[in-house]
């Protein structure tokens, strides 16, 4: 198992402790929780999408929630009082909750459900302090001019 020290970094930066943690966790194996399974898509540069395979589960059953950059989708069916007998049942009905840590900025779109699976649609939005923004350059000659009339001011 590869560990990562990431003790340099913490030496010349601040904030980045929940990097630290997120790259933890990832290195640890999954606690043999893979219900429901899902995928996770770029759609684009500042797009994505969740997709997850709830079969079984209505809109009512399930809630997405989101609170600190953390998304959690959790399914709750109502007890079925089912009185068949089965021979085998491979169609998992149980109570799940799933969580996904999400990037500073980005935010749940929407969410559809559609033949049994639940597409979950997010997109990262930079605010407008953090888009580049182009400096314009002055002649030297102003700059000048306010230095001289500062000088003369005083």
């Amino acid at each position: 198992m590869t560990t990562f020290d990431l003790s340099p970094l913490f030496r010349t930066s601040v904030g980045f402790d929940r990097l630290a943690s997120m790259l933890a966790s990832a290195s640890r194996p999954e606690q043999g929780n893979s219900y429901p399974p899902y995928n996770i898509a770029a759609v684009d540069e500042n797009q994505y999408q969740v997709t997850m395979a709830v079969a079984g589960f209505a809109e009512d059953d399930i809630e997405i929630t989101t609170e600190q950059n953390v998304l959690s989708v959790s399914g709750q069916r109502a007890d079925e009082n089912d009185d068949a007998k089965y021979l085998h049942r491979g169609i998992a009905t149980r109570s799940f909750e799933r969580r996904f840590n999400l990037a500073d900025h980005v935010r749940v779109t929407g969410a559809e459900m559609e033949n049994g699976l639940l597409h979950i649609y997010l997109e990262r939005e930079i605010p407008e302090a953090m888009k580049p923004r182009k400096i314009e350059i002055q002649p030297a000659r102003r700059l000048l001019d306010v230095e001289k009339r500062e000088e003369k001011a005083a």
